[in-house]
């Protein structure tokens, strides 16, 4: 399985805690994916998304939550806790070049 760093995030309302994530990528390697295609490279278990918490230098792996009358989101999981580290990233910008 190949995986990812993700290093930047999208969000219609940046300053929303509750506002879904709508793009995860890589500002380096210059990409970056909406939400669903996303959630679709993780469930076809071919591909996986992680970051790395600033704080303790572990991965967090990228993983998706299914909540009763949710649309599916995106959230990391490190050391058997779900964590926000999704958030704390920065900003994708015009050089991540939107990818299918």
């Amino acid at each position: 399985m190949k995986e990812f760093e993700v290093t930047c995030v999208n969000k219609p309302d940046r300053d929303n805690r509750h506002e879904a994530i709508s793009h995860i990528g890589n500002v380096n390697a210059g990409w970056r994916l909406t939400r669903e295609a996303a959630i679709a490279r993780i469930d076809s278990k071919q591909e996986a998304f992680y970051t790395i918490d600033r704080k303790s230098g572990k991965k967090a792996m990228v993983g998706v939550v299914r909540e009763a009358a949710k649309a599916p989101y995106l959230r990391t999981y490190a050391d058997g806790q779900w964590a926000n580290n999704l958030l704390e990233l920065a900003e994708c910008d015009s050089t991540c070049k939107l990818i299918a």
